[in-house]
């Protein structure tokens, strides 16, 4: 969509939608990249990798494989070679319009900071961490700044889940939240999201309203005018949003939250959180790892649907679905209309918009 537009297009770090030529980035829009295919835990050389698990984890620039065998050494330095890669690519792009996708691969375990970094902060490696990964997010500001871009360049910034609890001291806090990464709690999806645009977004601004990284394409279409693909998308524009204009609303009336093999585990539609039956994999907070070792979890199971207001019950505590009757039964509503597009594995439901998933024969 940007290339149509004629902008220069990087993509750096974790990509895992494909590691076959076919699905990496360069074959999908993107004019460099430098990254790993999948998570950098999925390699022989981990601690908690039974032998014969994952194959060798490839460092691949543009289409080519620069490192066949990423080891702990290599993980080390990836922050440092990222950042380099993406400053070097906004140098060359600097005087046409550009776009930068930057995943990194860290704080995902197994955590590794470079040598400038080991033991600068006070929380161990996961702060390391932390501290390096910042300072990219500055050196690639200053770069904007440096160069008088700061007014025409929309920056976003996210992650794709909440904290990976059982890791212990190799994890993040999801603070008053319940749970985390790997499950459908707010602990689980409910990540941070700031944006900075001089003189379109307000200074210090500050938005509660809901809104997904799937909008964050058709937003990016209303800005550049470029029109929307022609395949089913998932995404809405929240521009409105994003610039805290008077009046803007979340334009979606209902999240839906899949998990594992399309199973339909929760929704959420304005306040109102819906948790659906399922087996959820919780921590268990005093047994929790170390060292970048997962601690024990044990399993729950939901057998009947919870209803949460996270306007007043942010940490999920208090189950309002014997009390709120007409709200429960217009999310299950909810519930089944999804289920009717996108399928449910719990409920054995087929959905008639499930999209093709990239194969290799």
């Amino acid at each position: 969509m940007l290339k149509s537009k004629g902008y220069n297009t990087c993509a750096v770090g974790k990509w895992h939608l494909g590691h076959h030529q076919k699905f990496l980035p360069l074959q999908h829009g993107f004019d460099r990249y430098l990254g790993l295919p999948y998570s950098n835990d999925m390699w022989p050389h981990g601690p908690v990798v039974k032998p014969g698990t994952f194959p060798e984890l490839p460092l691949i620039r543009d289409n080519e494989i620069i490192d066949s065998d990423v080891d702990a050494l290599d993980q080390s330095k990836l922050t440092k070679q990222y950042s380099d890669f993406a400053i070097e690519f906004l140098e060359n792009s600097k005087d046409d319009p550009f776009f930068l996708y930057f995943a990194h691969s860290f704080p995902h375990v197994p955590l590794y900071a470079g040598e400038e970094f080991k033991g600068k902060s006070k929380a161990g490696i996961y702060g390391d961490v932390i501290e390096e990964f910042d300072a990219v997010v500055g050196r690639i500001l200053n770069f904007l700044k440096h160069n008088n871009l700061e007014r025409n360049t929309l920056v976003i910034f996210s992650s794709d889940n909440g904290p990976w609890l059982t890791y212990g001291d190799h994890a993040g806090t999801a603070g008053p939240l319940r749970e985390g990464k790997g499950t459908v709690y707010e602990g689980g999806t409910r990540v941070p999201m700031l944006a900075q645009w001089p003189g379109q977004i307000p200074a210090g601004s500050v938005q509660d309203a809901t809104a997904m990284t799937i909008d964050v394409l058709p937003t990016i279409a209303r800005i550049i005018n470029a029109p929307l693909p022609s395949h089913a998308i998932d995404g809405l524009d929240i521009f409105d949003l994003m610039c805290s204009k008077p009046g803007a609303k979340c334009p979606h009336e209902v999240f839906y939250h899949y998990f594992r093999q399309g199973e339909l585990q929760a929704i959420r539609s304005g306040p109102w959180k819906l948790m659906l039956p399922h087996n959820v994999n919780c921590i268990v907070p005093d047994q929790l790892g170390g060292q970048g070792k997962p601690g024990k979890s044990q399993m729950r199971k939901i057998t009947e649907p919870e209803l949460y207001h996270l306007g007043n019950d942010l940490g999920e505590t208090t189950n309002l679905a014997s009390q709120k009757p007409e709200v429960l039964k217009r999310l299950l509503e909810l519930a089944d209309q999804g289920r009717k597009e996108l399928g449910d594995s719990l409920t054995k439901t087929l959905g008639s918009g499930i999209r093709p998933c990239g194969m290799i024969k």
